[in-house]
């Protein structure tokens, strides 16, 4: 009981559709509502709008790992390295 069935569930790499069609209607109310010249005007009405563009909205844009190559190692400053 309780143990996991071989062969259960979706085949790896496979997307959950649920997730993607709430991602799709998320997409489409954003552009119904303006899109992204709307999101500016907003972000531009207040300073506190502003405040949460940068602070929530565009660092879920940023990557949340950052690599180099062996080439050209990502440069830790000094001020940042917890050394």
């Amino acid at each position: 009981m309780g143990g996991k069935r071989p062969g259960a569930g979706r085949k790896k790499g496979v997307p959950n559709r649920t997730t993607q069609i709430a991602k799709d209607a998320i997409a489409q109310a954003a552009a119904d509502l303006g899109g992204a010249e709307r999101l500016v005007d907003w972000a531009k009405e207040a300073p506190e709008n502003e405040r949460v563009f940068w602070g929530t909205i565009y660092p879920k844009l940023l990557p949340l790992q950052i690599g180099g190559d062996p080439g050209n190692p990502v440069q830790v400053f000094k001020w940042l390295d917890p050394e």
